[in-house]
């Protein structure tokens, strides 16, 4: 295996994902690892380091890394990236998968092990639990809003990093993360061409949502998963990802709690406790 990872392609029916495979073989256990929101597949590389028994596939979520964007006109919305994965698993005719999955990407992965338990084994999600919802009495203020910042996008400008530098910069102070880690997203996130450095990632991923769950609908998603979940948190974490665990973990069936020395990247920056804490579930009957 390099650090690194190799890199794989998928063509899907409309759309292509990239990612990075790591300690490729037909024997061992397949993971997929979905990233975070203007993350990548390069999110996966450090944890990949301390599990070497498993074929971990990390994917560039549609829009993001190296993979495609969404069509002209179209939009990004959360559960559209169900029938992505969806697609991608009946792809490659993987079956009793794993997935060890952070932020936005455990996200999609919950609500995917909802909708198809007969393919999760185990799940693991890091510093995530479940969709983000919204009060349904601001729905029709949600969907105002993100028309105006979608009009507002479209017209505006696109603005490119000046250099890596200024953007690991920008990634590390954001994300509140280590300079190896910010470096490790921004060399993916960043195509250089002629025209200078260009962001790979769609800007539509940073207008605002028409529509969020509502917590009923979350807690159906969470009350659906039926493979034993690991959920870890960083110990400086979001903390609102905090209240969300201690007000739904009764809804998961069979769930185990860690919580790692670190961030919301935690994963990332302190990668060898995270890696323990999966390699335990992992393998634990």
């Amino acid at each position: 295996m390099t650090t690194t990872g190799n890199e794989v392609q998928y063509q899907l029916k409309n759309l292509t994902l990239t990612g990075l495979e790591f300690s490729p073989g037909k024997s061992k256990p397949v993971i997929i690892s979905l990233h975070g929101w203007l993350d990548n597949a390069a999110s996966f590389i450090p944890l990949a380091e301390y599990l070497p028994d498993y074929h971990i596939v990390a994917i560039d979520l549609v829009g993001h890394g190296k993979s495609s964007h969404r069509c002209a006109g179209a939009h990004y919305h959360l559960v559209d990236n169900v029938q992505d994965i969806h697609e991608l698993v009946t792809l490659n005719d993987w079956q009793e998968i794993y997935f060890v999955c952070h932020s936005m990407g455990g996200i999609i992965a919950s609500m995917y092990a909802a909708c198809f338990p007969e393919i999760v084994k185990k799940l693991v999600l890091i510093e995530s639990f479940g969709p983000l919802t919204m009060d349904p009495q601001t729905s029709a203020e949600q969907l105002r809003e993100s028309v105006l910042s979608r009009i507002a996008s479209e017209d505006k400008a696109q603005r490119h990093p000046d250099s890596l530098s200024s953007a690991v910069t920008a990634r590390m102070i954001a994300g509140k993360m280590n300079e190896a880690s910010a470096t490790l997203l921004m060399q993916r996130n960043i195509n250089e061409t002629d025209e200078g450095l260009r962001w790979r990632t769609d800007r539509r991923l940073r207008t605002l949502s028409s529509l969020r769950l509502i917590e009923e609908q979350a807690n159906n998603f969470l009350q659906n998963i039926n493979a034993p979940t690991l959920c870890i948190l960083g110990t400086e974490g979001f903390e609102k990802l905090k209240v969300n665990v201690a007000r739904r973990a009764s809804l998961v069936k069979n769930l185990t709690q860690n919580e790692v020395l670190g961030g919301h990247h935690v994963h990332m920056d302190n990668p060898q406790d995270t890696a323990n804490c999966v390699t335990a579930f992992l393998e634990k009957d």
